[in-house]
């Protein structure tokens, strides 16, 4: 399996490294922005390295995700669900993945979305994902943020500014390109989760090692 290293050069050094697939659709760039920061996050970790891979490109590299020990699913929300173009990744999936064995079983997951206003039924894609990864028999990983921005005290510039537990959640502004949009508090929400996903998956990958299975 090729991954991406520290400065996005392919990586296949160590067998002891934790992969952490990324998959996601972007419609305007916006989401693929929102996946570049979870990447960040992820290579923050040692020994974590992050594979990116857009919906179209991910149904090109089934053996890839199979050997990941992780897979952080994002989307778009539009119209208050998961994109049409990640809703066919994920309908794949089920002839790749499941009817092959449940292949996916006891990986790591977790989701990512975005969306033009700051509530927009992102939660309604976030639990979307959660299901798709209890149908793999996946583990989901949560974001471990408290909500922010909720008193005289916060501010715009928090971490998890918009208050989402289940995964990171981002805001872009309808009349602003990728350039400017999310803003760098929900990029750094994004962060956040891809540490926290190749931190839990190091212990996770550790202790099945230790166990002997």
């Amino acid at each position: 399996m090729h991954i991406i290293g520290e400065h996005g050069r392919h990586d296949t050094r160590s067998q002891d490294a934790i992969r952490v697939a990324i998959v996601y659709h972007s419609g305007y760039g916006h989401t693929a922005r929102q996946a570049e920061a979870v990447a960040e996050g992820v290579r923050q970790v040692a020994v974590s390295n992050p594979l990116l891979l857009s919906v179209d490109e991910a149904q090109r590299r089934w053996d890839d995700l199979h050997a990941a020990h992780a897979i952080i699913f994002g989307a778009p929300t539009y119209m208050g669900a998961a994109s049409a173009s990640f809703k066919a990744f994920q309908e794949a999936t089920s002839t790749v993945m499941m009817t092959g064995g449940y292949l996916w079983k006891d990986k790591i997951a977790a989701g990512f979305t975005n969306s033009g206003a700051r509530s927009g039924d992102k939660l309604s894609t976030l639990l979307q994902m959660v299901l798709f990864a209890a149908q793999h028999g996946m583990h989901w990983v949560s974001l471990d943020l408290p909500p922010a921005n909720n008193s005289t005290s916060g501010s715009e510039e928090d971490l998890n500014r918009l208050g989402f537990w289940i995964g990171a959640a981002a805001q872009s502004n309808t009349d602003e390109g990728p350039d400017k949009a999310p803003p760098e508090a929900d990029l750094a929400t994004a962060r956040h989760l891809g540490a926290r996903v190749a931190r839990v998956t190091r212990d996770f990958v550790r202790g099945r090692h230790l166990a002997g299975s």
